[in-house]
């Protein structure tokens, strides 16, 4: 187990993004509609409760996609593939079309831009909207979603995507008794 010799530092701002490129983050898209249509890169989205069914993804109040996403009643979550660094790139990318070419996408329902073979996607109802500090976090309840049924997801650590090292099936094998 890893320790560390080195002294407590205090946790601000630099120090905290320091320390959590260290955690291994899903990478997702979501999108919101228009007019025009939004979408960001994302490694925020986490499951808040099964009962009621709520995720949440947070986004910077100075985003140029904050003043869609605030009036939105619904949003689409993308999980991505780990073949789509390409996508996420695009849509992390300030001041572009990220809808253009190449990205493939159609209207969902509710108006919700819905990305092309991701991993899954969820389209979700939004229920709050929570200001902290400089981000917003938003809540919102899934109502429809599909999912692959192989691929592996798309990660960020250490400032770069990054996989999985071994597939799902080798990872979850148990030893033949």
């Amino acid at each position: 187990m890893p320790q560390s010799t080195d002294a407590p530092i205090d946790a601000d701002s630099d120090a905290l993004r320091t320390l959590l490129r260290h955690q291994a983050s899903t990478v997702t898209v979501v999108t919101a509609p228009g007019p025009p249509a939004v979408g960001f890169t994302a490694t925020s989205f986490t499951s808040v409760s099964l009962a009621p069914p709520i995720v949440s993804f947070c986004l910077d109040l100075g985003s140029s996609s904050w003043p869609a996403v605030a009036r939105a009643r619904h949003v689409a979550v993308h999980l991505l593939a780990h073949h789509q660094q390409n996508l996420a790139r695009t849509f992390a990318t300030s001041g572009i079309d990220r809808f253009a070419g190449p990205t493939r996408w159609r209207t969902g329902p509710e108006g919700v831009p819905i990305l092309d073979d991701t991993l899954a996607w969820l389209l979700c109802r939004v229920v709050d909207r929570v200001t902290v500090g400089d981000h917003a976090v938003v809540l919102a309840e899934p109502e429809l979603l599909r999912h692959a049924e192989v691929g592996s997801p798309l990660l960020y650590h250490l400032g770069r995507y990054a996989g999985l090292t071994d597939d799902h099936d080798a990872a979850t094998r148990r030893p033949a008794a």
